[in-house]
């Protein structure tokens, strides 16, 4: 099970954190991924982090999202900084093997970002 919080309304520039907790998982073993769909548009990768802890971003968060994981807590963080209206989405985490196609999801949290 993955369970997403932290999202919200909250106006241009502000900043809201989200976390996602894992259960039932040996967690320290996935990578961890955020992904996020826009109202009527596609699911993007917004940014993952490898059980190595190397991380990566889409270019329209770079900077702004800082992914990070507590293995201790089996939980994923995505702070986000100066948010755009182009945020707004449901965003999701996501857990994927690094030794096979399996991945698991979340159900999803809405931010909402007001100009």
């Amino acid at each position: 099970q993955l369970v997403e919080s932290g999202g919200g309304l909250v106006q241009v520039g502000g900043s809201l954190r989200l976390s996602c907790e894992a259960s039932e998982f040996k967690f320290s073993q996935y990578t961890m991924n955020w992904y996020r769909q826009p109202p009527g548009k596609g699911r993007e990768l917004v940014a993952s982090i490898s059980s190595r802890f190397t991380t990566k971003y889409a270019d329209s968060v770079k900077c702004r999202f800082a992914i990070s994981r507590d293995n201790a807590k089996n939980t994923t963080y995505l702070p986000m900084d100066n948010l755009k209206p182009e945020d707004t989405a449901v965003y999701y985490c996501a857990l994927e093997s690094e030794c096979s196609t399996y991945h698991f999801w979340g159900q999803g949290t809405q931010v909402t970002v007001s100009s």
